[in-house]
């Protein structure tokens, strides 16, 4: 039974330090909805996301009600869209951007993430269409997102996939110049990307999974933050070490997992499908108290970028996933502390003074959870400049053996300094300077592959 006290705790985390289910994302099968026939294949899509995720919005709603913690994203992940698609001329990958748009707005969700190709070791002409459309597919829907997994620790970076993609990043910007090169913000490029995660953009539904599931993501840096100032009022900051701070943010992990995994069970359960995984990851949003940035501060870093900053953010990182692998088998995704700087106000603060800078975040991303997200940068960073601090993160996640990601906003007619707003849980900043652009051009032109690391053929 749960004791009175846990129940009031839990009111607390909700109404006071910004609790919620950021997302219950249902993963979906579409290989089955192949078909010579563009039409048909679209018509399959929409059929098969309707009946299975028909209810997804009124059970998440009834969870709601139930339990009285907020659910703020319902969510499709889908096979990659490249593996259906596959066959099919340009206007079949736009018809089927815009069915899986369509399928979207029919069940009420706010994202479905599966506009995907996997392209580690190589791309197939399937993979090479899907990627040519992503900035029509991206620009003529509003619900899709997109991932490309460039990279793994066991098949190295593909780096010819890597240079096209920086160009067409700068394609997909020009195309929504009016909304500030938002289309960017729904593509996230990865090295060792899980076929589990719920977050978008980089959601999709692996090769792996059940014919559906229900994948969860909870997020709770208000929680944490607030556990932390709780312990240093108590107890005095001088009277407390660091690893006394890790066990807080252990303890507290672990509650919100236990939590996420309640709603997760439940929705599965209602929806006659398997629950998957809860993915404890630290994602920020706009709402000051619900920062990453904070946390670091109350943990000691006057300025977030200064030195010290990797080593905190690491060992946030690190007291997250205990904390979540002691309170549910079942802890999968990305579960870590994410920095994404325009959905962080104290991380895009510390941008915006000039404390956080490209160089000092790359750091931080060997640490935390995935990478370089949502950052916006000067419209005019050439292509190769764009596709070389991709290829730095890729690097950082295929020897290190983690999951690394960038998502990178280039804002047409903007420079470094100037402001940007995306507005909702997407944020705003300041675009942040490129150092050394144009200088990284001959490298990225030399395309091919970079090698796995020898760790990688061990076993």
């Amino acid at each position: 039974m749960i004791s009175s006290d846990k129940i009031i705790k839990t009111v607390a985390m909700v109404q006071k330090e910004n609790l919620d289910v950021r997302t219950v994302t249902m993963g979906i099968n579409l290989m089955d909805c192949r078909d010579t026939d563009a039409d048909m294949m679209c018509a399959k899509v929409v059929d098969k996301i309707e009946r299975k995720a028909g209810q997804l919005v009124d059970v998440c709603d009834a969870m709601v009600t139930k339990y009285g913690i907020p659910i703020v994203n319902k969510r499709i992940a889908v096979s990659p869209a490249a593996d259906v698609a596959a066959g099919h001329s340009m206007s079949g990958y736009i018809a089927l951007a815009k069915a899986l748009d369509q399928a979207a707005r029919s069940i009420g969700v706010d994202f479905i993430g599966g506009y995907s190709a996997q392209v580690q070791k190589g791309a197939s002409q399937a993979d090479e269409m899907l990627m040519d459309s992503l900035p029509e597919a991206m620009n003529c829907t509003s619900k899709v997102c997109s991932s490309i997994n460039v990279g793994t620790s066991r098949a190295g970076i593909n780096m010819e996939a890597v240079g096209r993609l920086g160009h067409i990043l700068l394609d997909m910007s020009k195309r929504s110049k009016d909304k500030d090169g938002f289309d960017c913000a729904k593509l996230v490029i990865f090295t060792n990307q899980p076929e589990d995660n719920p977050f978008m953009a980089g959601a999709y539904h692996g090769h792996g999974e059940p014919e559906t599931v229900i994948n969860v993501g909870v997020s709770g840096p208000g929680v944490v933050k607030r556990a932390l100032e709780r312990k240093i009022e108590e107890n005095g900051a001088d009277n407390l070490g660091l690893d006394d701070l890790a066990e807080v943010i252990k303890q507290t992990a672990c509650r919100v997992t236990r939590c996420g995994e309640l709603i997760g069970r439940e929705v599965a359960k209602r929806l006659d499908t398997r629950f998957g995984i809860v993915d404890l990851s630290l994602a920020p949003t706009p709402t000051v108290g619900d920062s990453i940035g904070e946390i670091l501060e109350i943990l000691g870093m006057d300025a977030i970028g200064a030195p010290g900053s990797t080593a905190c953010i690491a060992m946030l990182n690190d007291a997250v996933k205990k904390g979540g692998a002691f309170a549910s088998q079942s802890v999968g995704g990305l579960s870590g502390a994410f920095i994404p700087v325009c959905e962080d106000s104290a991380l895009a603060a510390a941008a915006t003074r000039g404390e956080l800078r490209l160089e000092k975040l790359e750091a931080m991303t060997c640490v935390c959870s995935v990478g370089l997200d949502m950052i916006a940068i000067p419209g005019d960073t050439p292509a190769e400049t764009i596709s070389a601090m991709i290829a730095d993160e890729m690097a950082i996640g295929m020897i290190n053996k983690k999951t690394t990601a960038v998502r990178f906003i280039p804002v047409p007619g903007k420079k470094a300094g100037d402001k940007v707003s995306f507005g909702g849980l997407f944020g705003s900043g300041t675009i942040m300077e490129v150092p050394n652009m144009g200088k990284s051009a001959r490298f990225i032109n030399f395309g091919g592959h970079i090698p796995a690391p020898i760790h990688s053929l061990n076993n």
